[in-house]
């Protein structure tokens, strides 16, 4: 039997890049230390501050939610919130909001739903037949992150937390670079510059791996939806995933070797490819560098097509 590095008790994972075995109250307090010192790092909060989780039912999102409320549960000057997106995917989200539902209850976390079809007129369901020259995963990206940013406004929030773990993170990086856009690299969260009318972002799992997350969630007991939404098949991040997978397994500590390079760069970045100034939609209101927001550009293109 493989026992703890720490205490000899059974050991429920090997972590490849540190070469430790680690029994669960070890393993959750190597990522407590990790998360908490995450958090530490990206921000110092106001009095009066309000967090909203965008809680989506899966592993990461709900370990977002869990870990926020351990941490900051008891301080009285501080209100924590969760925010889901239902963008209308049959037999995907309604599983997902369910999850979402029981774990905010458990914890005594206030959860509020906001939906494609109240906002913008259509589901991803009835969008997907006119996504020709776009996957639908483009359209789902851009409305999901104005919905969240536009009810987090609604709800007076001060930082919206995002689940996104280390494999999540270092994919959107390297996707931006194989792109050429310094400047999506730049806008990463989370946000060091605060733009006018956006609601800049926390993500506490960073340096968390996928893996981790998801262990992490099975030995707390916490309820998730792990099922896979059924237009993952059409997103580029895929490729990303199965080469940084093969690349880690390779040589252990390839991911958090990205994310460090980054960290260690992202300031010279800003400094040259400072954030553009932001204009209001002419359409909608919100943040945009242009005279139409890309959530209006496409909303309107979609309509044209939809009464085609």
């Amino acid at each position: 039997m493989i026992t703890c590095d720490k205490c000899k008790q059974p050991a429920v994972t090997f972590i490849r890049y540190s070469g430790a075995h680690l029994c669960s109250d070890h393993f959750i307090e190597f990522v407590d230390k990790r998360v908490k010192k995450e958090i530490s790092k990206q921000c110092r909060l106001p009095k009066n501050a309000k967090l909203a989780v965008a809680l989506s039912g899966g592993k990461d999102s709900t370990l977002a939610l869990y870990m926020i409320k351990n941490i900051f549960g008891k301080h009285r000057d501080l209100e924590l919130i969760a925010i889901t997106v239902d963008e209308g995917i049959a037999g995907y989200r309604p599983n997902s909001i369910k999850a979402a539902k029981k774990t905010a209850n458990e914890l005594e976390v206030p959860h509020y739903i906001t939906t494609f079809s109240d906002h913008l007129g259509f589901t991803l369901n009835t969008i997907e037949p006119h996504t020709h020259e776009l996957t639908p995963c483009t359209y789902c990206g851009v409305f999901r992150r104005f919905l969240l940013n536009t009810t987090a406004k609604e709800l007076n929030v001060t930082r919206l937390v995002m689940g996104h773990n280390l494999d999540d993170m270092v994919q959107s990086i390297i996707m931006n670079i194989f792109k050429g856009d310094p400047q999506k690299l730049v806008r990463l969260g989370p946000h060091r510059h605060i733009q006018p009318g956006l609601i800049p972002r926390l993500m506490p799992l960073r340096t968390i791996p996928e893996k981790e997350s998801y262990l992490y969630t099975m030995l707390s007991g916490l309820t998730i939806y792990d099922g896979e939404c059924p237009y993952a098949i059409y997103a580029q991040r895929g490729l990303f995933r199965d080469m940084l997978a093969r690349a880690e397994d390779a040589t252990p500590g390839t991911r958090h070797a990205i994310l460090s390079f980054y960290d260690q760069t992202i300031e010279a970045l800003t400094q040259h490819f400072t954030p553009a100034k932001l204009n209001k939609c002419d359409q909608c209101g919100e943040p945009t560098n242009k005279k139409k927001c890309k959530t209006c550009i496409l909303k309107n293109e979609l309509e044209n097509k939809i009464k085609e």
